[in-house]
């Protein structure tokens, strides 16, 4: 009796008995190689999870020698002309022990896809672009190598090339993250023993990192003042933000659904969207709305009836422009703030004007969504809205 085979959602795989196996179609070109026009392999290993790495890993080498195999088979001008002596010699030069061609490990494009497959689900588009861009600056300057056969001194030729490049302290070391993430992530899914060549590389962090200043009160009042009198939907944004707190982005991407008004207590539902992300699972949140920021609400939610969103000019495409919005919003707001402060200084003077009405800090936290540390504070639901309505009320009538 056949034993029957159950497909899994991997490519390349099917499950046997409880256990993943690879299997492959030999390119018909290729088949005159192989004594089967099929490759199955067991990859030893009833986890979906190290399955999709194993395959992945397997199918990137096949395609690899594939490739190779193809290369030797085509004919080049001239090759009735080579000295069959030295092709030997070299062929026997060849097989020589070398750093890259011997290792087992995966290149650096093979480690970014195995990362970004199994650590970007649900993450931002952003996710995935800033590791490719920290990998291609590894590739362009070094290549693309085996995770384990990059050294110390690539690591600090990294280090050395993006601080030629004029980019600041900050940069350099979120470029570093995510590689070291990668090979870290990488070498543990398949047990690769190497130490990673760009952990523990110094550099300045603060190079070239401006502080952002928070903007003063008497400052917040003279923008609120003239938002009030403009009255059209860039200054709804503006007041939005300067009485809340919440990022730039978060305030662009609403809903007009977010708006609750038909409670005890007004606020602002800060969720995730298809259309606009999050920057941490504490963002999820609710922001009360009081003083100015509560006119404003009231002023989007008797706009335009037929459009579901907040601020439509920021989500005509597939996701919100908050760029565009920063460009507009600060180009107006330069000539009534202090040089140096930008809209998301209002984010930093809420911080500040919660903590000159003595507002407890993970108060505090859970209003801005910042991340409170300590193990406690991940348990239950945090403070109910009547008591962050209670602190921002204070610190808006400062």
């Amino acid at each position: 009796m056949q034993t029957k085979l159950l497909t899994k959602p991997i490519p390349y795989t099917f499950v046997r008995g409880g256990y993943y196996y690879f299997t492959r179609r030999v390119p018909t070109d290729l088949q005159c190689y192989y004594r089967y026009p099929r490759i199955v392999q067991g990859l030893q290993t009833s986890s979906a999870r190290e399955a999709k790495v194993l395959a992945n890993l397997e199918a990137a080498k096949l395609e690899a020698y594939w490739s190779k195999i193809r290369l030797t088979k085509t004919d080049v001008l001239g090759s009735s002309l080579i000295n069959e002596t030295l092709v030997r010699a070299s062929s026997k030069a060849e097989k020589m022990p070398d750093n890259n061609s011997l290792s087992d490990s995966p290149r650096l494009s093979e480690a970014l896809e195995m990362y970004v497959s199994l650590k970007g689900n649900g993450k931002p588009k952003t996710f995935r672009k800033a590791a490719e861009r920290a990998c291609k600056y590894v590739i362009d300057l070094v290549g693309d190598k085996p995770i384990s056969s990059y050294t110390r001194h690539d690591g600090l030729a990294l280090r050395n090339w993006l601080i030629e490049r004029g980019l600041a302290g900050s940069t350099v070391t979120r470029n570093f993250s995510y590689i070291k993430a990668i090979i870290n992530f990488v070498s543990s899914e398949l047990a690769v023993d190497m130490r990673n060549p760009f952990a523990g590389i110094y550099h300045d962090r603060n190079a070239g990192v401006s502080s952002r200043k928070p903007i003063p009160v008497l400052d917040i009042l003279r923008v609120q003042e003239e938002c009030l009198k403009i009255d059209d939907d860039l200054r709804w944004l503006i007041l939005l933000i300067s009485d809340t707190g919440m990022r730039l982005a978060e305030g662009a991407g609403l809903l007009k659904s977010d708006i609750i008004l038909d409670s005890q207590t007004p606020y602002v539902q800060i969720q995730k969207h298809p259309w606009r992300n999050l920057k941490t699972p504490s963002s999820h949140r609710k922001v009360p709305l009081c003083g100015n920021s509560l006119w404003a609400a009231k002023r989007i939610l008797l706009s335009e009836s037929s459009n579901k969103y907040a601020f439509k000019r920021y989500n005509q495409q597939s996701s919100t422009s908050a760029n565009s919005a920063s460009a507009a919003l600060n180009k107006w707001l330069r000539q009534y703030v202090p040089e140096g402060c930008t809209l998301h200084s209002f984010r930093h003077s809420m911080r500040d004007r919660l903590r000159s009405v003595q507002c407890p800090s993970d108060i505090a936290d859970q209003i801005g969504g910042w991340t409170t540390s300590g193990v406690g504070q991940g348990y239950g639901y945090g403070y109910p809205l009547e008591i962050l309505h209670h602190w921002m009320k204070k610190a808006t009538t400062v």
